[in-house]
């Protein structure tokens, strides 16, 4: 079948026709490469084909656990430190493994002070079934950038992995409207995990709130709700 934005797909499904640019398509979860059919992918999913301009798929689903993949921004909660090795909670089957080496600057004798219950912003470094996952917090550069160590002021709160998705995607217009109201710090995960800080509680919980409501609305509904917030 042609690869449509909004088409419901099942897994096995095959998909043909897709936008490219240089003669490459890029896709995302829920999608893979079919080698028997040259052009085509094939669904691994439950859902609807979602489309960026100029030539990325992927498949938006309501599915509430995650299923890693490498090069995925997620948030983690650290569970258990032992030695060099951190366990991190992303919402999946096995616990994720991180070192107190994939951060920028540590060493063997000079390390990140990471404990239990902190909460990081990582990018899965590898994943497959029959491994737990590994994080990193450096790009290819062992530069940090964005990832690391979350604040503890702020607040983490879980979504659903296809309104992750939707807050990612820059077109969405939920967090620039409510960024003309209130200044606030977001760490969206594509795991569905959220680390949100602001300068007042009361409009920490606000925001959540406009997000939860938001999974089920649309665009212009979004930006008609962000306008009533007080």
């Amino acid at each position: 079948m042609v690869c449509k934005e909004g088409q419901t797909v099942y897994p096995g499904d095959v998909l043909t026709g897709m936008k490219s640019t240089k003669m490459v398509s890029i896709i995302g979860p829920g999608l893979q490469r079919n080698d028997d059919i040259p052009n085509s992918v094939i669904a691994t999913k439950v859902g609807t084909i979602g489309f960026k301009s100029p030539n990325i798929y992927w498949v938006e689903s309501n599915e509430k656990r995650y299923s890693p993949k490498r090069g995925d921004f997620v948030v983690g909660i650290v569970i258990k430190k032992a030695g060099d090795m951190l366990k991190v909670d992303i919402g999946t089957s096995e616990h994720a493994s991180l070192s107190m080496m994939s951060f920028e600057g540590a060493t063997k004798k000079q390390k990140v002070d990471v404990n239990v219950g902190d909460a990081v912003f990582a990018r899965v470094h590898n994943a497959c079934k029959e491994m737990e996952p590994e994080l990193t917090c450096v790009d290819a550069f062992f530069k940090a950038g964005k990832l690391g160590l979350l604040s503890n002021e702020g607040f983490l709160f879980n979504t659903s992995v296809k309104m992750a998705q939707k807050l990612l995607n820059i077109e969405y217009p939920l967090l620039w409207t409510l960024g003309k109201k209130y200044p606030f710090e977001i760490a969206v995960g594509l795991n569905g995990k959220i680390w949100l800080r602001c300068n007042r509680t009361l409009d920490t919980f606000k925001i959540q709130q406009a997000i939860q409501i938001a999974e089920r609305q649309t665009n212009k509904a979004i930006q008609e709700t962000c306008r009533k917030i007080r």
